[in-house]
Protein backbone atom coordinates (compact mmCIF):
# COMPACT_ATOMS: atom_id res chain seq x y z
CA UNK A 1 0.00 0.00 0.00
CA UNK A 2 1.49 3.36 -1.15
CA UNK A 3 0.36 6.96 -0.58
CA UNK A 4 1.16 9.54 -3.04
CA UNK A 5 0.99 13.39 -1.56
CA UNK A 6 -0.23 15.53 -4.53
CA UNK A 7 -1.28 18.22 -2.53
CA UNK A 8 -2.06 19.04 1.25
CA UNK A 9 -2.13 22.36 1.56
CA UNK A 10 -5.56 24.27 2.47
CA UNK A 11 -7.31 27.08 0.42
CA UNK A 12 -5.60 28.66 -2.24
CA UNK A 13 -2.34 27.14 -4.46
CA UNK A 14 0.69 28.69 -4.05
CA UNK A 15 3.76 28.89 -6.27
CA UNK A 16 5.26 26.32 -4.03
CA UNK A 17 1.90 24.57 -2.34
CA UNK A 18 -0.96 22.97 -4.07
CA UNK A 19 -4.39 21.70 -2.65
CA UNK A 20 -5.19 18.38 -1.45
CA UNK A 21 -5.19 15.36 -3.73
CA UNK A 22 -3.77 11.92 -3.09
CA UNK A 23 -2.86 9.03 -4.85
CA UNK A 24 -3.07 5.34 -2.85
CA UNK A 25 -2.24 2.25 -4.04
CA UNK A 26 -3.60 -0.74 -2.75
CA UNK A 27 -3.79 -4.42 -4.12
CA UNK A 28 -3.61 -3.55 -7.69
CA UNK A 29 -6.47 -0.33 -7.35
CA UNK A 30 -5.08 3.58 -8.04
CA UNK A 31 -7.81 5.42 -6.13
CA UNK A 32 -7.69 9.59 -6.16
CA UNK A 33 -8.85 11.25 -3.48
CA UNK A 34 -9.59 14.84 -3.24
CA UNK A 35 -8.88 16.99 -6.62
CA UNK A 36 -7.61 20.36 -5.98
CA UNK A 37 -6.42 22.54 -8.82
CA UNK A 38 -3.09 21.24 -10.29
CA UNK A 39 -3.82 17.68 -9.85
CA UNK A 40 -3.42 16.81 -13.35
CA UNK A 41 0.10 18.35 -13.23
CA UNK A 42 0.78 16.46 -9.40
CA UNK A 43 0.12 13.47 -11.21
CA UNK A 44 2.32 13.99 -14.12
CA UNK A 45 4.98 14.69 -11.84
CA UNK A 46 4.71 11.92 -9.58
CA UNK A 47 4.17 9.71 -12.85
CA UNK A 48 0.81 8.34 -12.43
CA UNK A 49 -0.74 6.57 -15.02
CA UNK A 50 -3.78 8.78 -16.10
CA UNK A 51 -5.04 5.80 -17.46
CA UNK A 52 -5.07 3.67 -14.30
CA UNK A 53 -6.80 6.13 -12.27
CA UNK A 54 -10.63 4.39 -12.30
CA UNK A 55 -12.55 5.95 -8.89
CA UNK A 56 -12.35 9.30 -7.57
CA UNK A 57 -13.01 10.39 -4.00
CA UNK A 58 -14.36 13.65 -3.35
CA UNK A 59 -14.65 15.06 0.27
CA UNK A 60 -16.39 17.68 -0.07
CA UNK A 61 -17.90 20.92 -1.96
CA UNK A 62 -15.12 23.05 -1.08
CA UNK A 63 -12.61 24.41 -4.49
CA UNK A 64 -8.97 23.40 -3.07
CA UNK A 65 -11.08 19.65 -2.57
CA UNK A 66 -12.46 19.33 -6.04
CA UNK A 67 -11.41 22.26 -8.48
CA UNK A 68 -9.58 19.94 -10.64
CA UNK A 69 -12.09 17.99 -11.24
CA UNK A 70 -13.08 19.33 -14.57
CA UNK A 71 -9.80 19.63 -15.79
CA UNK A 72 -9.04 16.17 -15.35
CA UNK A 73 -11.89 14.78 -16.86
CA UNK A 74 -11.36 17.21 -19.83
CA UNK A 75 -7.60 15.77 -20.23
CA UNK A 76 -9.09 12.48 -20.04
CA UNK A 77 -10.91 12.87 -23.18
CA UNK A 78 -8.18 14.22 -25.10
CA UNK A 79 -6.02 11.29 -24.46
CA UNK A 80 -9.01 9.03 -25.91
CA UNK A 81 -10.24 7.57 -22.93
CA UNK A 82 -12.18 4.48 -22.98
CA UNK A 83 -12.53 3.07 -19.65
CA UNK A 84 -15.13 4.34 -16.85
CA UNK A 85 -14.59 6.33 -14.70
CA UNK A 86 -16.13 6.63 -11.08
CA UNK A 87 -16.65 9.77 -9.20
CA UNK A 88 -17.60 9.45 -5.76
CA UNK A 89 -18.75 12.57 -3.56
CA UNK A 90 -21.61 15.05 -2.83
CA UNK A 91 -24.78 15.47 -3.92
CA UNK A 92 -24.74 18.03 -6.49
CA UNK A 93 -21.06 17.40 -8.05
CA UNK A 94 -22.74 15.67 -10.89
CA UNK A 95 -25.06 18.75 -11.71
CA UNK A 96 -22.12 21.30 -11.17
CA UNK A 97 -19.48 18.76 -13.72
CA UNK A 98 -22.00 17.99 -16.06
CA UNK A 99 -22.67 22.00 -16.61
CA UNK A 100 -19.14 22.91 -17.07
CA UNK A 101 -18.83 20.04 -19.73
CA UNK A 102 -22.62 21.32 -21.69
CA UNK A 103 -21.70 24.63 -21.73
CA UNK A 104 -18.52 24.36 -23.00
CA UNK A 105 -19.59 21.52 -25.33
CA UNK A 106 -17.42 18.90 -23.82
CA UNK A 107 -18.60 15.73 -23.77
CA UNK A 108 -16.36 12.73 -22.47
CA UNK A 109 -15.65 9.93 -24.80
CA UNK A 110 -16.17 7.49 -22.02
CA UNK A 111 -18.77 6.79 -19.84
CA UNK A 112 -18.72 9.26 -16.40
CA UNK A 113 -20.33 7.28 -13.00
CA UNK A 114 -21.43 9.40 -10.90
CA UNK A 115 -22.38 8.13 -6.88
CA UNK A 116 -23.38 11.20 -5.16
CA UNK A 117 -23.58 11.12 -1.15
CA UNK A 118 -25.99 12.71 1.58
CA UNK A 119 -25.73 10.39 4.13
CA UNK A 120 -24.68 11.09 7.80
CA UNK A 121 -23.94 7.32 8.17
CA UNK A 122 -20.85 5.21 6.79
CA UNK A 123 -21.39 3.96 3.61
CA UNK A 124 -19.50 1.10 1.58
CA UNK A 125 -18.91 2.83 -1.75
CA UNK A 126 -16.55 0.10 -3.37
CA UNK A 127 -15.94 -3.46 -2.31
CA UNK A 128 -14.61 -6.58 -4.34
CA UNK A 129 -12.39 -9.72 -3.32
CA UNK A 130 -9.15 -7.68 -1.98
CA UNK A 131 -10.60 -3.75 -0.79
CA UNK A 132 -13.37 -1.97 0.95
CA UNK A 133 -14.20 1.44 0.50
CA UNK A 134 -16.27 3.13 2.97
CA UNK A 135 -16.97 6.92 3.79
CA UNK A 136 -16.52 8.36 6.99
CA UNK A 137 -18.83 11.15 8.04
CA UNK A 138 -16.97 14.19 8.92
CA UNK A 139 -18.49 17.62 10.70
CA UNK A 140 -17.27 21.01 8.29
CA UNK A 141 -18.90 23.95 7.19
CA UNK A 142 -20.73 22.07 4.37
CA UNK A 143 -21.05 18.16 4.08
CA UNK A 144 -17.89 16.11 3.87
CA UNK A 145 -16.79 12.61 4.48
CA UNK A 146 -13.41 11.29 4.81
CA UNK A 147 -12.70 7.91 3.60
CA UNK A 148 -11.71 4.44 4.47
CA UNK A 149 -9.59 2.20 2.58
CA UNK A 150 -9.26 -1.15 4.05
CA UNK A 151 -7.90 -4.66 2.56
CA UNK A 152 -9.46 -7.55 2.74
CA UNK A 153 -7.63 -10.59 4.53
CA UNK A 154 -5.32 -12.72 1.86
CA UNK A 155 -5.56 -16.22 1.18
CA UNK A 156 -3.61 -18.10 4.26
CA UNK A 157 0.30 -19.49 3.49
CA UNK A 158 0.89 -22.70 3.14
CA UNK A 159 3.12 -24.40 5.50
CA UNK A 160 5.04 -26.88 2.71
CA UNK A 161 7.02 -28.64 4.83
CA UNK A 162 3.75 -29.78 7.17
CA UNK A 163 1.75 -30.48 3.32
CA UNK A 164 4.81 -32.57 2.01
CA UNK A 165 5.05 -34.41 4.89
CA UNK A 166 1.40 -35.68 4.69
CA UNK A 167 1.82 -36.22 1.10
CA UNK A 168 -1.01 -33.77 -0.04
CA UNK A 169 -1.83 -33.63 -3.88
CA UNK A 170 -1.30 -29.89 -4.67
CA UNK A 171 -4.78 -29.60 -6.36
CA UNK A 172 -5.51 -29.52 -2.52
CA UNK A 173 -3.74 -26.34 -2.08
CA UNK A 174 -5.99 -23.51 -3.06
CA UNK A 175 -8.35 -25.16 -0.84
CA UNK A 176 -5.97 -25.00 1.80
CA UNK A 177 -4.71 -21.59 1.64
CA UNK A 178 -8.47 -20.95 1.38
CA UNK A 179 -8.89 -22.39 4.67
CA UNK A 180 -10.03 -25.93 4.34
CA UNK A 181 -9.31 -28.72 6.33
CA UNK A 182 -8.04 -31.36 4.53
CA UNK A 183 -9.07 -35.30 4.74
CA UNK A 184 -6.90 -37.63 4.38
CA UNK A 185 -7.46 -40.98 1.57
CA UNK A 186 -6.94 -42.88 5.60
CA UNK A 187 -9.75 -40.75 6.63
CA UNK A 188 -7.76 -38.78 9.09
CA UNK A 189 -8.90 -34.56 9.14
CA UNK A 190 -5.93 -32.48 8.82
CA UNK A 191 -6.83 -29.18 10.50
CA UNK A 192 -5.77 -26.09 8.34
CA UNK A 193 -3.90 -24.66 11.05
CA UNK A 194 -1.73 -27.71 10.92
CA UNK A 195 -1.28 -26.67 7.19
CA UNK A 196 -0.77 -22.93 7.34
CA UNK A 197 0.54 -19.95 8.27
CA UNK A 198 -1.65 -17.14 9.17
CA UNK A 199 -1.82 -14.24 6.62
CA UNK A 200 -0.59 -10.66 6.94
CA UNK A 201 -3.05 -8.45 9.15
CA UNK A 202 -4.72 -6.62 6.74
CA UNK A 203 -3.76 -3.18 5.98
CA UNK A 204 -6.42 0.55 6.40
CA UNK A 205 -6.13 3.83 5.44
CA UNK A 206 -8.19 6.57 6.72
CA UNK A 207 -8.43 9.90 5.21
CA UNK A 208 -10.18 12.49 7.00
CA UNK A 209 -10.10 16.21 5.95
CA UNK A 210 -11.90 18.64 6.26
CA UNK A 211 -13.39 18.69 9.77
CA UNK A 212 -13.79 20.02 13.22
CA UNK A 213 -12.08 18.21 16.43
CA UNK A 214 -14.92 14.88 15.82
CA UNK A 215 -14.14 12.32 18.27
CA UNK A 216 -17.10 11.06 17.01
CA UNK A 217 -15.31 8.82 14.01
CA UNK A 218 -13.16 7.31 16.29
CA UNK A 219 -14.47 4.13 16.49
CA UNK A 220 -14.30 3.71 12.52
CA UNK A 221 -10.40 3.99 12.48
CA UNK A 222 -9.69 2.26 15.19
CA UNK A 223 -6.45 0.45 14.76
CA UNK A 224 -5.47 1.57 11.25
CA UNK A 225 -2.42 1.49 9.70
CA UNK A 226 -2.38 5.14 8.92
CA UNK A 227 -4.43 7.85 9.50
CA UNK A 228 -3.86 11.20 7.64
CA UNK A 229 -5.57 13.77 8.80
CA UNK A 230 -5.98 17.53 8.60
CA UNK A 231 -4.34 20.11 11.04
CA UNK A 232 -5.24 23.08 9.42
CA UNK A 233 -4.11 25.57 12.49
CA UNK A 234 -1.78 25.25 15.64
CA UNK A 235 -2.88 24.79 19.34
CA UNK A 236 -2.21 28.60 19.67
CA UNK A 237 -5.22 29.15 17.06
CA UNK A 238 -7.89 26.77 17.93
CA UNK A 239 -10.19 29.52 18.20
CA UNK A 240 -9.61 29.76 14.23
CA UNK A 241 -10.34 25.57 14.01
CA UNK A 242 -13.61 26.02 15.74
CA UNK A 243 -14.71 29.35 13.72
CA UNK A 244 -13.83 27.29 10.42
CA UNK A 245 -14.64 23.80 11.17
CA UNK A 246 -11.49 22.75 10.99
CA UNK A 247 -8.56 20.77 13.51
CA UNK A 248 -5.10 21.99 15.39
CA UNK A 249 -2.37 19.55 15.45
CA UNK A 250 -3.04 18.73 18.90
CA UNK A 251 -6.39 17.75 18.53
CA UNK A 252 -5.48 15.27 14.87
CA UNK A 253 -2.64 13.78 17.49
CA UNK A 254 -6.07 13.20 20.28
CA UNK A 255 -8.45 11.47 17.41
CA UNK A 256 -4.75 9.34 16.79
CA UNK A 257 -4.21 8.62 20.04
CA UNK A 258 -7.94 7.40 20.94
CA UNK A 259 -8.03 4.94 17.50
CA UNK A 260 -4.61 3.67 18.29
CA UNK A 261 -3.82 4.10 15.00
CA UNK A 262 -0.19 2.80 13.81
CA UNK A 263 0.82 6.20 12.19
CA UNK A 264 -0.29 9.92 11.77
CA UNK A 265 0.05 11.50 9.27
CA UNK A 266 -0.73 15.42 9.22
CA UNK A 267 -1.77 17.73 6.42
CA UNK A 268 -3.65 20.39 4.76
CA UNK A 269 -1.98 23.41 6.30
CA UNK A 270 -2.76 26.58 6.36
CA UNK A 271 -0.34 28.61 4.83
CA UNK A 272 -0.59 31.47 6.94
CA UNK A 273 2.43 29.66 8.72
CA UNK A 274 6.13 29.90 7.66
CA UNK A 275 7.05 26.15 8.44
CA UNK A 276 5.77 23.51 9.80
CA UNK A 277 7.97 21.78 12.06
CA UNK A 278 5.69 23.09 15.15
CA UNK A 279 3.09 21.06 13.85
CA UNK A 280 4.79 17.67 14.34
CA UNK A 281 6.43 18.69 17.71
CA UNK A 282 2.51 19.90 19.16
CA UNK A 283 1.34 16.81 18.00
CA UNK A 284 4.28 14.54 18.85
CA UNK A 285 3.77 15.80 22.18
CA UNK A 286 0.13 13.41 22.31
CA UNK A 287 0.99 10.95 19.78
CA UNK A 288 4.94 9.45 19.22
CA UNK A 289 4.63 8.53 15.32
CA UNK A 290 3.43 11.49 13.55
CA UNK A 291 4.91 12.64 10.09
CA UNK A 292 4.31 15.59 8.20
CA UNK A 293 2.52 15.05 4.47
CA UNK A 294 4.42 17.73 1.62
CA UNK A 295 3.31 17.83 -1.90
CA UNK A 296 5.28 14.85 -3.83
CA UNK A 297 6.19 12.95 -0.93
CA UNK A 298 5.49 9.18 -1.04
CA UNK A 299 4.49 7.02 1.86
CA UNK A 300 5.15 2.94 1.93
CA UNK A 301 2.29 2.56 4.49
CA UNK A 302 3.61 -0.51 6.53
Amino acid sequence: MKLTILGCYAATPTKNTNPTAQILEIRNHIFLIDCGEGTQVQLRRSKVKFARVKHIFISHLHGDHFYGLIGLISTFMLLGRNADLHIYGPKGLKELTLLQLKLTKSWTSYKLCFHELESDQPEVLFEDDKVTVTTIPLSHRVYANGFLFMEKEKERKLNINAVLNYEIDKCYYQNIKKGRDITLDSGEVIPNEKLTFDPPKPKGYAFCSDTVYFPQIVHQIKNVTVLYHEATFLDKHENLAEKTKHTTAKQAAMIAKAAEVKQLILGHFSTRYDGFDEFKEEAKAVFENVVLADDGKVFELD
